[in-house]
């Protein structure tokens, strides 16, 4: 058995095991996943996702690194895999394994054949059918009842609190990195700027500062400061775009326009994006404080019947034959 098929059947059982550790993955075993990284489900900075299909019906992503990045790719990948192969949660997507390897392509360079070789850096995760919580804000028009972004809150929640416990800090939590699942469930995902905390340190001051602009916390951009309340504010503009049902940049005044709703559970979630945006990181609240104030308006969460798929609505753009 060669080389490529051994790693496919490996990544196969990584795939169907939940407790199985990530594995190691030949470039060659990807491109024949990919059929050479034929589908792109998602772009940014750090390069290109790709749809990937096992021999056993299983679909997953392929998150490829820009090699035009060596410098920044190179950090990205060391900080991501050193993050994610500690995860295992719900709501956090699944790290199936990775590839660094030295591929080289035959070129014709100004009419001479020579070989260039390139630094490959791969990442294998879970696909997630419904694209991420940025489209699902954008389509406002479809399925967005209440039940349903209170269960992403509260789901996003859970796997926040789950990151903070590991004493890992996400640092770059948004719309666009937070995916939902084939039952609208939210899974974190985009590691690339995290940081594990180890020891009793909770508090650090860098010189590289990277993150998104309108998510950033100010002592961040200020300071250099960067703690778990970094996360909390991110948290909270995230989760002011999911109440407003719009991505736009917040305003200073954004919660005025939802200060009549009626709904309970909908005014609680107003307070904690008010107080988790708050200058002062010292006035926020923790993550488990949050998930507190959200248990207390428990009871009057009201299940949808249904839950909406964008990935099955003929008017999403989601939608897939």
């Amino acid at each position: 058995m060669g080389d490529r098929e051994s790693d496919i059947e490996h990544l196969e059982r990584v795939f169907n095991e939940a407790s199985a550790q990530p594995s190691r993955i030949s470039y060659g075993a990807l491109r024949l996943i990919t059929q050479n990284f034929a589908v792109v489900i998602g772009s940014g900075g750090f390069g290109s996702v790709y749809l990937g299909k096992l021999q056993n019906g299983g679909i997953i992503a392929v998150k490829k690194l820009s090699s035009q990045r060596e410098d920044v790719s190179y950090k990205q990948f060391l900080a991501e895999v050193d993050v994610l192969r500690r995860l295992n949660h719900k709501n956090i997507v699944r790290f199936l394994g990775y590839c660094a390897d030295a591929h080289g392509e035959v070129m014709d360079v100004q009419g001479k054949i020579i070989i260039v070789e390139e630094q490959q850096r791969l990442l294998c995760f879970e696909h997630v059918p419904n694209g991420n919580l940025g489209h699902y804000i954008k389509e406002k028009s479809y399925g967005f009842e209440w039940s349903m972004r209170y269960q992403i809150i509260k789901g996003i929640c859970q796997g926040l609190q789950y990151l903070h416990q590991e004493r890992i800090y996400h640092l770059d939590l948004k719309p666009e990195n937070v995916l939902l699942g084939a039952q609208m469930e939210p899974k974190i995902t985009d590691f690339g700027l995290s940081r594990c905390f180890v020891g009793q340190k909770s508090t650090i001051i860098t010189s590289n500062i990277l993150g998104t602009m309108g998510y950033m916390a100010p002592e961040l951009i200020d300071n250099q400061q960067i703690s778990f309340k970094a996360d909390i504010f991110s948290f909270g503009v995230t989760l002011a775009k999911l109440l407003l049902q719009s991505n736009e940049p917040l305003t200073q005044n954004w919660h005025q326009s939802l200060d009549d709703e009626d709904c309970p559970q909908m005014k609680m979630c107003v307070e904690i994006a008010r107080s988790c945006t708050k200058r002062d990181p010292n006035s926020r609240p923790t993550i488990g404080e949050i998930l507190h104030q959200l248990n207390k308006t428990e009871i009057m969460f009201q299940k949808v019947r249904e839950v909406y798929e964008p990935s099955k609505d003929p008017q999403s753009s989601l939608f897939k034959v």
